[in-house]
């Protein structure tokens, strides 16, 4: 190899690098949102029980929590590969053409993400209600599927670019 592929190589890895250590930030924040939705829930099951009277608001907060924990949540799921993936019938398929399925899977991917990410931003740029209790704007959480489509998006562009590194030295 010469110096400018290996240059290639380190810049790849890097860049991998910065974006899967985000991706576990974001993935923590994401645990932290499912922490507060525990405790507000478990907070409110003890002041109706209890106290008769339950924290205002609690539903809508949960929904809202749920939806950060969720979309926070994908890009790391995409990273550490816990998706559900049936391979059954295309493990038993060649080499090349598992990698070439690989390699349209993951444009394909690519691609609704995209979508998602660029959707997302238009419908969150246009975005003006709140919620019907606390009058939380909606905004934040439109784009928020924005944000999280788009770290999809660099994990995916990784897994191709993994994927086609593989396939140009012909391992599995």
């Amino acid at each position: 190899m010469n110096g400018k592929s290996i240059s290639e190589m380190e810049w790849f890895g890097h860049i991998k690098k910065r974006v899967q250590t985000v991706n576990r930030a974001i993935a923590g924040l994401s645990g932290f949102s499912l922490l507060s939705m525990m405790l507000i829930t478990s907070g409110d099951v003890l002041t109706r029980d209890v106290f008769k009277h339950p924290i205002p608001g609690t539903v809508e907060l949960s929904q809202y929590m749920l939806a950060v924990f969720v979309l926070l949540g994908l890009a790391y799921t995409q990273q550490v590969k816990a998706h559900v993936a049936v391979s059954l019938v295309t493990s038993r398929l060649p080499h090349r053409t598992q990698l070439t399925l690989n390699i349209l899977t993951t444009l394909i991917g690519l691609f609704i993400f995209f979508i998602l990410a660029w959707q997302g931003w238009v419908v969150g740029m246009e975005e003006r209600t709140v919620s019907d209790m606390l009058r939380i704007p909606q905004y934040p959480f439109r784009l928020l599927v924005a944000a999280a489509a788009f770290l999809v998006c660099l994990e995916l562009l990784i897994d191709l670019g993994e994927v086609i590194k593989r396939a140009g030295r012909g391992l599995p």
